[in-house]
């Protein structure tokens, strides 16, 4: 079967007995090889210095002095930022383990990268051996913000990025490129809409996020999109939920909710408390969802058996950028996982 997302580092990571993924030195290298960290002509000597050690050694401690000494603010930033975030890997056993004190009473903060990154890697090993590209690019949306279009009915998910890109113009070849520049009209880009009769295509794409998937009712986009939410609950949680789409709460006794987004959750907030939403908001909420506990003695007891209701839901500029950890520390879990 292909690999996919070679950009993860799923491969310089170890398993451990229970499936959690374990640093390695190599993981930690790549970060301190990242382009924001490398040694340029105007860098100084200290800079230079502590690169190379951290190349040998990613482990190693380095102390606030060291970071004194570097003569440019903006390396002695990045290094901050990145060995934060290398001292906060080493204090967890997993790299989910890292992930999970984020969002639990930890008050370490990273920068939103570090956090995608982490979530990219994680959803790496959870679908090692997935044979869907639905399936795959789904996931995609846990991790990298999303454009959203609506055509015919449609709701059409794109890379926000990859967007941007191509609005920017970066995508352009030369000749192409020339033509812009002259103020001239360019072609058109329309990105591939993944289904069954071009899935093939994503193997060799998917470090380039540029495949368009379509989350409409019904459609096997957003049934992806739940099958990767049970899996990525269950990998974190150790319970078996399962979460299918609805098209509206009718629940009479609803109890519990999620916002898989900032936007969804002050939408469901307000939709509980009987608030009046006007239209135009009401419109941005994309898709609705029902998660079931497989145990409802896995719940809290005043909810034991009941749904819980997920929300998913659009900016007013159209980005969808869906935040999974709340699934991992909203759920109403009987006890702490």
């Amino acid at each position: 079967m292909p690999d996919f997302w070679l950009t993860s580092g799923f491969h310089l990571l170890q398993r451990n007995g229970n499936g959690g993924l374990t640093v390695t030195d190599a993981f930690l290298r790549a970060y301190f090889g990242r382009q924001e960290l490398q040694p340029i002509a105007e860098s100084c000597a200290a800079e230079r210095a502590l690169h190379a050690e951290l190349l040998a050694d990613p482990r190693r401690p380095v102390p606030a002095e060291r970071l004194a000494a570097l003569a440019d603010p903006d390396a002695r930033d990045n290094y901050r930022a990145v060995l934060q975030f290398r001292d906060l890997l080493l204090a967890h056993d997993t790299v989910e383990g890292c992930y999970l004190a984020l969002f639990r009473g930890g008050h370490v903060a990273v920068p939103p990268l570090f956090v995608d990154q982490l979530a990219h890697v994680i959803l790496r090993n959870l679908l090692d051996g997935c044979d869907d590209p639905i399936r795959l690019r789904a996931a995609e949306a846990l991790f990298r913000s999303q454009k959203v279009s609506l055509q015919d009915g449609a709701i059409l998910l794109a890379d926000e990025e990859v967007v941007e890109m191509h609005a920017s113009g970066a995508s352009l070849g030369p000749l192409e490129r020339l033509i812009a520049d002259s103020g001239m009209p360019v072609r058109q880009v329309d990105l591939d809409v993944l289904d069954r009769a071009n899935a093939a295509l994503y193997w060799e794409r998917s470090d380039r996020f540029d495949m368009v998937l379509n989350v409409s009712f019904t459609r096997p986009g957003l049934d992806a999109l739940c099958r990767v939410m049970e899996a990525w609950t269950e990998h974190f949680l150790g319970v078996g939920v399962e979460i299918h789409s609805v098209q509206t709460i009718r629940d009479e006794r609803w109890a519990w909710h999620i916002g898989l987004d900032a936007e969804a959750s002050g939408l469901l907030n307000d939709l509980y408390a009987g608030k009046t939403v006007e239209e135009a908001r009401l419109a941005r909420l994309l898709s609705l969802f029902r998660l079931e506990f497989r145990d409802p003695a896995a719940m809290l007891p005043q909810v034991a058996g009941r749904p819980v209701y997920l929300g998913m839901a659009m900016t007013p500029d159209n980005r969808l950028r869906l935040k999974p950890q709340n699934l991992l520390v909203n759920l109403p879990l009987a006890k702490a996982a």
